[in-house]
This record gives structure tokens, sequence and C-alpha cells, in this order.
């Protein structure tokens, strides 16, 4: 098994230096065509999967691929490839002793993505590397690996190879052993960076190995956004959003936690019933219902005296992915989107645009929540590249 994640790895890496924009957005653009083309054989598969699976209602919804996905897919295979390339070029400057002085953006290499039991990542972080002129290897649960089969084989293979590219750009691991996972985060002198999807402990620890390996993670471990109603909230629109952020519950980005100020003059309980969306106590305020399989359609509630209480509890009892306040009262909005500290600050619109393709339109590799420099909040292409210095001198320059 090792030796197959290594080959396939190593195949990836050496693929790159052939990779240009050009022929990347033919690529792009024949593997939209193909998903059109083979939608039979990614629904049958997807089905295959799906009859298969011991999944709970949240994990199987993440995993289905119904004809409007399918076409979802194709559509953002499209928008992708009519995207500008990133720009390699970021800087330049001329020192006083004549050295001439450029920061490039160039490619990371090959990099290893880990994703849950959803085969539309396989499309959208395949396609955000290629669009960066990086290689990919993928690794999805087995419950999904049947349709990410199709997708690599019969799509973005294929495209390559009509685009003139190496195939081998992209990448997968053929089998589903959660080995699997852990023979991605190890292997740093081809797959120096790893992006690892899903939430929760399996995920921290996957980014805790890499670590020891000398592997750097983008990490997408928790989620769940945050909705705060504040004292000058509209109700009407307090109720619109409620219901906007829970229209998945599966999904990182669906509201979590609701925060209501105690001098809001909004009543939750009627909309949250008509959701059939129960209210629940968690050990942990920040708990995220959607990794939560029994108590998937719960919310956590909680009334707060102020705005700065409602801040300083999205701050520091919650992920950091988003969160929103509802208010007529600007300067309180301006006071709360100053004050959160995580990815993403919503005023008067839901979470749930808290996505790569929403915000940028181009699909994301992940969400990363770290508070440290670095790319934050939905990563996309124009994220994954290193910087280099060129430095041009005449040969007379010394220190």
């Amino acid at each position: 098994m090792r030796e197959q994640v290594e080959r396939e790895a190593a195949q990836a890496a050496a693929a790159v230096g052939q990779l240009h924009d050009e022929g990347v957005t033919r690529a792009l653009e024949r593997a939209a065509e193909l998903v059109g083309e083979r939608a039979g054989t990614i629904a049958e598969a997807n089905a295959a999967d799906i009859e298969a699976a011991t999944l709970d209602e949240g994990a199987l919804d993440r995993l289905r691929l119904d004809n409007s996905r399918i076409a979802a897919l194709r559509e953002q295979l499209v928008q992708l490839a009519a995207l500008p390339p990133l720009e390699r070029d970021e800087d330049s400057w001329t020192l006083e002793n004549g050295l001439r002085v450029s920061v490039r953006r160039i490619p990371i290499g090959a990099v290893g993505a880990n994703f849950e039991a959803r085969p539309n990542v396989a499309v959208d972080v395949a396609g955000q590397l290629l669009k960066s002129l990086n290689g990919a290897v993928l690794r999805t649960g087995g419950a999904a690996l049947r349709t990410v089969t199709v997708l690599v084989d019969e799509v973005l293979r294929p495209a390559l190879a009509a685009a003139g590219l190496p195939p081998e750009a992209v990448g997968l691991v053929r089998f589903p052993d959660r080995e699997g996972a852990r023979m991605l985060v190890s292997l740093p002198h081809v797959l120096p960076l790893v992006i690892l999807r899903g939430s929760g402990e399996t995920t921290a620890a996957l980014a805790r190995e890499a670590a020891g390996h000398g592997v750097r993670t983008l990490a997408h471990a928790e989620g769940g956004g945050v909705l705060y109603l504040g004292a000058a909230a509209d109700p009407a629109k307090a109720e619109t959003l409620v219901e906007a952020s829970l229209d998945r519950l599966g999904v990182c980005n669906r509201l979590n936690l609701l925060l209501v100020d105690a001098a809001a003059r909004v009543d939750v309980a009627p909309v949250l019933e008509r959701l059939g969306i129960g209210v629940r106590e968690p050990e942990r305020i920040g708990h995220e219902w959607a990794n939560d399989p029994e108590h998937i359609a719960s919310v956590t509630v909680r009334t707060v005296a102020s705005l700065d209480e409602a801040v300083a509890l999205a701050n520091r009892e919650t992920s950091g992915l988003a969160a929103a306040i509802v208010t007529e009262d600007a300067g309180a909005a301006e006071r709360f989107l100053e004050s959160y500290r995580g990815t993403a600050a919503f005023w008067n619109a839901t979470t749930r645009f808290t996505d790569g393709f929403a915000l940028t339109g181009s699909p994301e590799t992940g969400i990363n929540v770290d508070r440290v420099p670095g790319p934050r909040g939905p990563v996309t292409y124009r994220d994954l590249y290193l910087r280099q210095f060129r430095v041009i001198g005449d040969g007379s320059q010394h220190r």
C-alpha cells in the first residue's frame, strides 16, 4: 500500500514541471465537458457508494451526487477555467547597489489532500491545485472511493491528457483503509503539504502526525457558524437569516451557536420549531452539531447581555470559522466586525456564504481557521504558492 501512495506522489511531483497555465485551462475546460458526457457513469458509481454506505444523514447528504450536484460540478469547472491564472510576479525593486530584486510566486509541487466522503471535493481540490500549477494526490474516505475513482480516471486524467499534460499530475490513494491517510502525511520528500478536510479529532490527529514527519498541513478541522441577534435586530430579518443559516445541516458553515441579545425583540422559538431544530445544551458551547449524527438537527442558544459578551463568546469558545450580526445599528455592526477575530465576519448575512466559490468565484481546497500568518479562511488557487526571491546583478555587487 505504501508503495502505491509513494508512486502516485512521485509521479504527481514529476509532472509539475510540465504544467503551464494555457494547458491547465484547456484541461479544466475538457474536464467540464467530460463531467457532462460521463454524468451517467458518475451517478452510477455514486449510487453504488450510497447503497453500500453506513453513514448518518448528514454524511449521506455530503456523499450524494444527484443530477443537480453533478451539473454544479461541471459549472464550477467551467468557471474555474475562465478565471485568470495566478499572477506570478508579486513585487520588484532595485537596490542602491544595482541588484534587481523580484518576488515570484512559484508552485509548491505535489500536494496531498485527505477529505471525508464528499466526492465533489475531489474536483474542487484537484482543480485548485492544477490551476495553481501544482500536482495533487487525493485520498477520500472508503464510502466515496468508487465515485472519486471515476472522477479521477474518467474525468480529470483524460482531461489532462487531452490538453497535452501528464495525467499523473492527479494521483489517487486507491484503497479504502484509513492507513492511507497516515501514509499521505508521512512523505515530506514528495508531499511537503497536505490539505486536511474534515472535522473533529481524526483530522486534528492527522495534523499532529504530519507535524511529526515534517509535513505542513492546511487543516479544516472545526467549523460552525455563530449568529448574534443584536439589540437592534429587525425581527423579520432575524427570522429570515436563522432559516437561511439552517438550509443544510451537515455543512461546516451552518448555524451552530445562536446568541440573542437580552434587549432584542426577537423570539427565535417559532422559527426553530417550524424548521424542526431542537435547542440543546452541549458540554462545550462551541460543540459542532453538524458532526453529531444523533443531534444534527440542533443548535445551541445563549442569551447575552451585550455585544461585547457575544463577541467574546464567539472569539473564545468557537472554532473561529465565521460569525454574523443581525442589527439595524451601523455602529454596533462596525464594532462587531472589528472585534471578531474569525476568518469571516458578516452583517445581516448568513455564515453559509463562508465558502470559496460563493465569495471569490473559485472553489476552495478548504477553510483554514489558523490564527497565524498564511492563507486563512477559504483557501483557493490564489493562495497555493511558495514565495521566491529572484536577484539579478552584474557581478560587481558584494556585501
